[in-house]
């Protein structure tokens, strides 16, 4: 039976041949165009997508030489690199056949031919064709994804000679393949770095994966970054590509790197040097070319006790080490930052475009944002919801008070007027772990039993 969707073009100036092809190939596929000059082939070519194409070698009489053959197989490969050319030769014309392979050609039928290997030949050529579509339709599709997971929400923002220095060197490290480790505490950008430094360097194409290890429990460390076969361990019911050979060709930012314990960083250690990873299941390892970009809120001092952390996995991280300010150490760019989260939030709600009074300009430059850019984007964005007298007021960012340095402890106490609230019971809680830890999420998460993921989910339903 023949298939509608599968188009193939014969190319010869010998009409029985033609005739006897169309003849033949109609009875396994719906659309066979013949053609008995070759300059037809770039108007075919445009009007038609073919699956297969058979091409003669010689178009001139007494013409042996193939040459002919060869410039259109060149050029129907330049009009259409995915074309699937298959080349009819004289019978004993074996290194002509043989050099119009090296050219590009997928195979080859000998006149005179044998019906049922040219069946056999086209249907592998249709097949083939396919197969390449599949594979260019994934490539483009990669490709937009490659984009989308490079591409953040803004860049990295401000003027002072702080984040000068920090995109300065983001600009000298990018184009480079070399480790980068980001320090910096919670809430400066370093995720924002991290896609920056992709964006800019040579892998920008290719993906941008992304794995928060403080959300990754122990038992999964290894099936999540190296990927798993099918029956490795209970509930192990298919095959997983890991994060690493997902990043294939691109970048891995591995955040919170700190908080890797010592049995597994040697694992990674070993992953890292040796560029290759055996997915847990599988005595096959696989080849990886990913650049590394990780990146810790964990203070260096605290990196260099060799009880915490291995120092040659460090030095295998740190090939370029880059250290984000916290946002009380470049004041001057809060109001650019605050003015952009601002409109963002106010085209997010549909609220007008305001402005900030000078009194609350001047307190939040004067607060110390324990919380860094993410706790000031989150006050912008109470006052985009709460502002009501056209201009964005201290009293809509809700600060906390900023004289207040020592968070109160938490400890078993009344809520105010025995309010039972469970919403509002779990915010106060929350609120006081942050504080009590100074805002370090690991921290703060571990004391409530939460994995950090589920606090930012906390915080972010709480407006905190």
């Amino acid at each position: 039976m023949s298939d509608p969707d599968h188009k193939i073009l014969i190319v010869d100036d010998d009409e029985d041949i033609l005739t006897a092809g169309k003849l033949l190939l109609k009875r396994e596929f719906s659309y066979v165009q013949g053609c008995n000059d070759p300059s037809q082939i770039p108007n075919l070519l445009s009007a038609n997508r073919f699956d297969a194409i058979l091409l003669d070698m010689n178009f001139s009489p007494g013409e042996s030489s193939g040459e002919q053959g060869f410039v259109w197989l060149q050029r129907i490969l330049e009009l259409d690199p995915d074309a699937v050319v298959i080349m009819i030769t004289a019978h004993g014309s074996m290194d002509l056949a043989i050099e119009a392979m090296k050219l590009g050609a997928t195979d080859f039928v000998a006149k005179p031919w044998q019906n049922e290997k040219v069946v056999a030949t086209l249907s592998a050529a249709v097949k083939l064709r396919a197969s390449r579509d599949e594979a260019a339709s994934l490539k483009r599709r990669n490709r937009a994804l490659a984009s989308a997971s490079g591409n953040s929400e803004q860049a990295l923002m401000g003027h002072s000679a702080a984040i000068r220095d920090v995109l300065s060197l983001i600009d000298r490290s990018a184009p480079t393949d070399a480790n980068i480790l980001i320090m910096g505490e919670n809430g400066t950008g370093k995720e924002l770095a991290a896609r920056l430094l992709h964006q800019r360097s040579q892998r920008a194409d290719n993906v941008f994966m992304s794995v928060d290890l403080g959300a990754v429990s122990e038992t999964l460390f290894e099936s999540e970054l190296f990927g798993h076969r099918k029956g490795a361990f209970t509930g192990a019911n298919s095959d997983r590509v890991g994060r690493l050979e997902a990043a294939n060709g691109g970048t891995l930012f591995l955040d919170e790197i700190g908080n890797i314990p010592l049995h597994l960083q040697a694992k990674l250690l070993t992953v890292l040097e040796q560029r290759q990873v055996t997915p847990v299941g599988s005595n096959k390892a696989i080849p990886i070319d990913v650049r590394v970009v990780s990146a810790t809120n964990v203070p260096r001092d605290q990196l260099a006790d060799e009880s915490r952390f291995r120092q040659d996995l460090l030095f295998r991280l740190n090939t370029v080490e880059l250290t984000l300010p916290p946002l009380r150490e470049r004041r001057e760019d809060i109001a650019e930052i605050a003015t952009h989260y601002a409109s963002l939030y106010a085209r997010k709600y549909h609220k007008p475009s305001l402005s900030f009074s000078a009194s609350a300009l001047e307190a939040m430059q004067a607060y110390e944002w324990p919380g860094n850019v993410r706790a000031l984007r989150h006050a912008v964005e109470r006052a985009v919801i709460l502002a009501e007298n056209g201009r964005y007021e201290i009293a809509d960012l809700q600060l906390a008070d900023p004289g207040a340095t020592a968070p109160e402890p938490l400890a078993p106490r009344q809520p105010a007027s025995d309010d039972l609230n469970l919403e509002r019971m779990e915010k106060r809680t929350i609120e006081a772990a942050l504080k009590q830890h100074r805002y370090n999420i690991s921290h703060a998460a571990k004391e409530l039993g939460l994995t950090r993921a589920a606090l930012y989910r906390r915080m972010e339903k709480h407006g905190l």
